[in-house]
């Protein structure tokens, strides 16, 4: 397929004014393809050649201003229109259209549950040409009038209200201007939980399957919904620009969600069937509230061209966070961010594909799609908040509706965005923007502690190049605790560089740097501190505090400056105290996923699970009181996860129960079933019988997971084949199936497959598309193998056999990973 470059996309936005799309889509075609008719009307500024996009299974008819052109000019995705006359024209295509499989543009997907079908577009990047013909860019806004003719009895939702014309057919009310990428359609037997909040209507809307679950959380979902949207008609001076306010969970949805003006649409995993954490929930929150503020910053204002991606999504993940503590009950969300978000930002930021914020030089939509990773997520929003920190709330939201007064439904730039905010301020916001939007890598902070007539001073030595606002946090031990506890002394205010260093007086026990978590570097202990951090961790009064510290130590084994045994031993010791949800959560996952099965050899593997083990053990008898619900679910989930004996969690599953609580749900029964496959100690049979207990799309999905996990060299020929070999299974079942396949356990069982990887996942890649190929070296690249020959293979791979742009990023980043554990493994400095 042709993509589309930047140069390509400012010659055609200096040709043409685009005006008004009128979209009408027939869903009652068949299983396979739709049709669509689009009938566009623009004006061409000069007279020129140029083109509209489109990937059709037929292209049937193209009119231009009532003269046919040849269908047969189609070239890949792209269809000629030469010799354009300055002036008005209308240009109206009818084509046959292909259903999604991979959740990229028209999306289908029939409920294993009861049968249902439901049809959902995800238009991102360049994908709306699989649904209709577009001039396809963000900068060429227009107003969108769409139809649909569906089967009887489905809803059809879009970017406006929607009303039904009878016998099938339904109309959409036009939109204001918005950029292709954000037009949506979502058409089933949905159910819905519709209400008015400021005379808007509100609606969620989900798979009649999961009705049950929807309702039992519509009132929490509402009501985050509603607090989140008051709130932002606080901040922002710019009322809320669409006629409608839809949310509907959808199924094999790629993202998290997607910010669709008016309809938007979020994976239905949102929707709980099991037992969930609160830190779960406040996830669900946090998500809500990120697409709102796209509401804002991307539909109402939007970016020119994908080089500033940064402008949309490190906005609205900022804003997610902040705004969901600030409106609703989930008011730590920032630990969370701290420890799992920042995270995902530091790990893409020290790798060879990192990138600035806001890069300079997008060359086109391919490159532009490898774009959206934890820089321009967690990275950005961690630089937004540097920036409140540094600039004050006050003009840092003068500045953003100062720009969406300026560029209220039109398109902006980085330049844009830094006026606006230069123009509210006396502070230099341009030379900022300099130092932390185009720059790469993570600045790193460590402190020294000097000592004179008994007054101790604090140098904050200083690794990188950005300006940073921190606070350092000087805490004591508490002399009437006999456990260690520690107390802030006080939290000072310090910029670095310094100009002069910090009086601190009196040693303390412990000196943190950046404590609050203002601000985006690692940040590394003096010797005193590191003690009081062996010691005393799990006492730090406030979760963001430890959050911090967590963060540090979780820095220095990946730099291979701490032993991935000692965060072990420091895990052991801690985490048993620990009360905050996503910091249990976030420390297990990287010592399992991460110390246990890549930075450990094989040879210690066994011990980290044991410790582990024994871990969630004493979680699990401090919650048997049952007054911490989900730290109580966590550590269930990680004792199955890391069992390396069958004979407890059988049980569990004989008895549908772990004992004092909680009952084995569908989730923690597939989960159990999953580790029993990877032990051996299960088999079809067991597997069968639970797909029957439980025939939903989850249970399609735990039994792909669990059959792909058996060790059994008839089931990994058969998941190796469904996944490589052919087309049919969606982007869920081909994720499932993959992330069953390689085991730590079975090594030896697997090793065959690892060159095969590479060679198959660059045909499968090539021939499937992007969420393919992100799929298959996100799941299916055999990260257990953490040897040099996998190393190899994998450059050469890189090296030679051309992967797509997805791939070859996800690789990339896949092998530098690999690298950096080999290196942690050999006791080196990556």
């Amino acid at each position: 397929m042709s993509v589309l470059t930047r140069d390509e996309a400012q010659t055609r936005a200096q040709l043409l004014d685009v005006h008004r799309y009128t979209v009408a889509l027939d869903l009652t075609t068949g299983d396979e393809t739709f049709e669509s008719l689009t009938v566009i009307r623009f004006a061409a500024r000069t007279g020129a050649d140029t083109f509209v996009e489109l990937k059709p299974a037929e292209l049937r008819s193209v009119v231009l201003d009532g003269e046919s052109l040849d269908p047969g000019t189609l070239d890949d995705n792209r269809l000629p229109l030469k010799n354009l006359a300055a002036g008005e024209h209308e240009l109206r295509i009818t084509a046959s259209m292909r259903y999604s499989r991979t959740g990229e543009g028209m999306h289908r997907f029939t409920d294993p549950a009861d049968g249902e079908t439901y049809v959902y577009t995800q238009m991102f990047m360049d994908d709306v040409q699989r649904v209709f013909a577009a001039f396809d860019q963000p900068d060429l806004k227009a107003v969108f009038e769409v139809s649909v003719t569906a089967p009887e009895g489905w809803t059809v939702l879009a970017n406006g209200i929607t009303e039904h014309l009878g016998e099938g057919r339904w109309g959409a009310a036009p939109t204001p201007p918005i950029s292709t990428y954000l037009v949506a359609v979502a058409a089933g037997p949905w159910h819905s939980v519709r209400t008015e909040h400021r005379d808007l209507p509100f609606g969620i809307h989900c798979r009649r399957s999961l009705a049950p679950h929807l309702d039992a959380d519509a009132d929490e979902i509402l009501d985050v919904t509603r607090a989140c949207f008051d709130r932002y008609h606080e901040k922002f001076d710019e009322p809320y620009p669409f006629d409608s306010y839809d949310q509907a969970f959808v199924p094999e949805f790629n993202a998290g969600a997607m910010e669709n003006p008016g309809l938007v649409t979020f994976r239905d995993d949102f929707v709980y069937r099991s037992a969930v954490t609160d830190t779960e929930r406040q996830t669900r929150a946090m998500v809500i509230a990120h697409e709102m503020a796209h509401m804002w910053f991307g539909d109402l204002v939007t970016l020119r061209w994908w080089d500033d991606i940064w402008l949309n999504e490190s906005f609205a993940e900022y804003m997610g966070y902040q705004t969901t503590a600030e409106a609703t009950r989930f008011t730590d969300t920032w630990t969370e961010f701290g420890v799992v978000r920042k995270a995902w930002g530091y790990d893409a930021d020290q790798r060879p594909s990192t990138h600035p914020v806001a890069p300079e030089n997008v060359r086109d939509t391919a490159s532009a799609l490898l774009n959206f990773d934890g820089i321009s997520y967690a990275k950005g929003a961690s630089a937004l908040r540097q920036l409140v920190t540094w600039l004050g709330e006050k003009d840092f939201l003068a500045g953003i509706n100062t720009h969406f007064a300026r560029h209220r439904f039109g398109n902006a730039t980085l330049a844009d965005f830094i006026d606006s905010l230069a123009s509210t301020t006396e502070r230099d916001v341009h030379a900022w923007a300099d130092a932390w939007l185009r720059t790469t890598g993570v600045d790193t902070l460590t402190p020294a502690v000097t000592t004179e007539a008994g007054t101790c001073s604090l140098t904050v030595g200083h690794t990188g190049s950005r300006p940073h606002r921190i606070a350092v946090g000087l805490y004591d031990h508490d002399l009437s605790d006999d456990e260690g506890r520690l107390t802030l002394r006080e939290r000072l205010d310090v910029d670095v560089p310094q100009s002069a260093p910090q009086p601190i007086g009196k040693p303390p026990a412990l000196l943190l740097l950046n404590d609050g978590d203002l601000t985006y570097t690692k940040v590394r202990f003096d010797a005193a501190s590191a003690e009081a951090v062996g010691t005393s961790l799990s006492r730090l009064p406030d979760p963001l505090t430890r959050a911090v510290v967590w963060n540090s130590l979780r820095d220095a084994v990946r730099d291979g400056e701490l032993a991935p045994g000692a965060y072990l031993e420091t895990a052991r010791a801690h985490l048993p105290r620990e009360t905050d949800l996503a910091l249990a959560q976030g420390v297990l996952a990287f010592a399992s996923a991460q110390v246990a099965d890549r930075y450990l050899t094989t040879e210690e593997r066994p011990a980290a699970l044991a410790t582990l083990s024994s871990l969630c053990r004493d979680l699990i008898r401090r919650t048997e009181d049952g007054d911490h619900p989900g730290l109580r679910l966590i550590a269930v989930r990680h004792f199955i996860d890391v069992a390396a004996h069958p004979e407890t969690i059988t049980a569990w599953l004989a008895d549908g129960t772990v004992p004092g609580g909680p009952e084995l749900d569908p989730d923690l029964r597939w989960r159990v079933l999953a580790r029993l496959a990877v032990l051996g100690a299960t088999d079809e049979t067991a597997i069968a019988a639970e797909l029957d207990r439980d025939p939903s799309a989850n249970g399609q999905e735990g039994a792909a997971r669990c059959r792909a996990a058996l060790p059994d060299e008839e089931a990994k020929r058969t998941a190796w084949s469904a996944m490589f070999d052919g087309d049919d299974l969606s982007n869920y079942l081909f994720t499932a199936t993959a992330q069953g396949f390689w085991q730590p356990e079975q090594a030896d069982l697997v090793r065959q497959y690892v060159p095969r990887f590479y060679e198959d996942a660059v045909t499968v890649a090539a021939r499937r598309g992007p969420a393919i190929a992100d799929a298959i070296g996100r799941w299916a690249f055999p990260a257990y193998a953490v040897d040099a020959e996998n190393l190899t293979l994998g450059e050469t791979c890189l090296r030679d056999a051309e992967p797509t742009p997805s791939l070859r990023r996800k690789l990339a980043d896949q092998l530098d990973d690999l690298a950096r554990a080999l290196r942690v493994r050999e006791g080196g400095t990556p």
